[in-house]
């Protein structure tokens, strides 16, 4: 078998081509504007980006129900949405060969208590792990405002086609719409949407299904999806695996790999706060690559983990497994925006993440100094200028209390 390594070109079924097998996963850009339409300077980070040499950009999400917002400053792709900047930033972000997909999500009862009174969700359960103090109870939707949404997706996705990207994300990951549906903790409905697996994953197939008769199959769909939710009566391991060989059956083009919840966020590293990650992920440097390897023998679609790498030695090694196609990046690049050309010059290049800290664990804590500090790198990068990886997290804090108050680090999208 001829090695792979981060350099080389992939094809999807579709026939586009990925000019290599970086993939920048999904970060929360906070640059929307007050009619959640994508500010100027969204372009300019994912020009960045696509000039850094990233293979393929996932934009962060963008929500398809502007009555539905997961933070303040998201971005909206609808019917009232400004068109003509949605395009500026799909043309920013294929300079360079890249490819930019779109991410489309709907936050379910993932809405902090200051953006909406009553959200919606596949049942009337609330958040729990303490969550219930910022966000509200949920009211469960009918089977009528469940058309409406997947038309809600369908219509961004169109939208998203027409503006020039490449390709859309569905999101059905962290704990948000698509897999609270997915979820027996979350979805304890009596219909055909709820019970068994079989109609808990009737929303993701219909929504994806949706999507693919809008667009063709020429349009590439993709979703990120968690290898499980590592919650008691969550989304398990075994589950997913039945939902990734139900989505490839019915033909998606990729599929990204995650985990967590709000609840439990795995995606940030470890499965539980008294469970440290294991030594072979360590060595191995992402988070999800026992799942991956199981998942491979079940299906050929062209398969993302995402979470952790930070060499190329690594990145190279998880490639060579055949476990993964694309290795997701994110936080790197919002620290150095070159960091795909340098893994790609230097196959011994890497570049460890320090933990930003205020030298107070309490504070970090409450501000979320692990999410804000890199999300200010990115708004740098959007201002034109050059990250700062020495940037003060005290500074961000403060900064970000004066310009928005606290209810910015109201639970946030990792």
């Amino acid at each position: 078998m001829n090695s792979i390594d981060l350099s080389k070109p992939f094809t999807l079924t579709n026939g586009q081509v990925i000019k290599n097998r970086l993939f920048k996963s999904a970060m929360s850009e906070q640059l929307g504007d007050k009619q959640h339409n994508p500010t100027s300077g969204i372009a300019t980070l994912y020009l960045r980006w696509a000039k850094g040499g990233i293979g393929l950009s996932i934009t962060g999400n963008v929500m398809v129900d502007r009555s539905a917002l997961g933070e303040p400053k998201n971005v909206v792709l609808d019917e009232q949405s400004d068109l003509s900047l949605f395009t500026e930033w799909a043309s920013a972000g294929k300079q360079n060969g890249s490819q930019i997909w779109m991410q489309l999500n709907h936050p379910g009862k993932q809405i902090p208590k200051f953006l909406c009174d009553k959200p919606v969700a596949p049942s009337a359960i609330s958040l729990g792990s303490g969550l219930e103090k910022g966000f509200n109870t949920p009211r469960a939707l009918t089977e009528a405002e469940i058309f409406e949404i997947i038309n809600k997706f369908v219509t961004s996705a169109k939208l998203a086609k027409r503006a020039g990207f490449t390709g859309v994300q569905i999101h059905g990951a962290h704990g948000y719409l698509v897999s609270q549906f997915l979820s027996s903790r979350h979805n304890q409905r009596d219909d055909q949407w709820g019970g068994s697996l079989e109609n808990r994953l009737r929303f993701v197939l219909e929504v994806y299904r949706a999507i693919r008769k809008e667009v063709g199959d020429d349009f590439p769909v993709g979703i990120k999806l968690n290898s499980a939710d590592f919650m008691k009566g969550g989304f398990t391991e075994e589950e997913s695996m039945q939902v990734v060989q139900a989505l490839s059956e019915n033909g998606i083009d990729l599929i990204e790999i995650s985990g967590g919840t709000y609840e439990s966020p795995s995606m940030m590293g470890s499965k539980k706060k008294s469970e440290p990650v294991k030594a072979s992920t360590i060595k191995r440097e992402a988070y999800f690559m026992d799942y991956m390897v199981k998942v491979r023998d079940l299906v050929s679609t062209p398969l993302v983990v995402t979470g952790g790498f930070r060499t190329a030695p690594a990145m190279n090694e998880a490639l060579n497994t055949s476990a993964t196609d694309f290795i997701g990046i994110a936080r790197t690049m919002a620290v150095d925006p070159d960091f795909p050309n340098k893994l790609i010059e230097d196959p011994h290049y890497g570049m460890p993440l320090t933990v930003p800290t205020t030298g107070k664990p309490a504070l970090d804590k409450m501000a979320m100094v692990g999410l804000v500090w890199y999300e200010h790198q990115m708004w740098r990068i959007a201002d034109g200028k050059n990250t700062d990886p020495k940037l003060s997290a005290l500074g961000v804090v403060i900064k970000t209390i004066l310009s928005a108050g606290w209810h910015t680090f109201k639970k946030r999208r990792a």
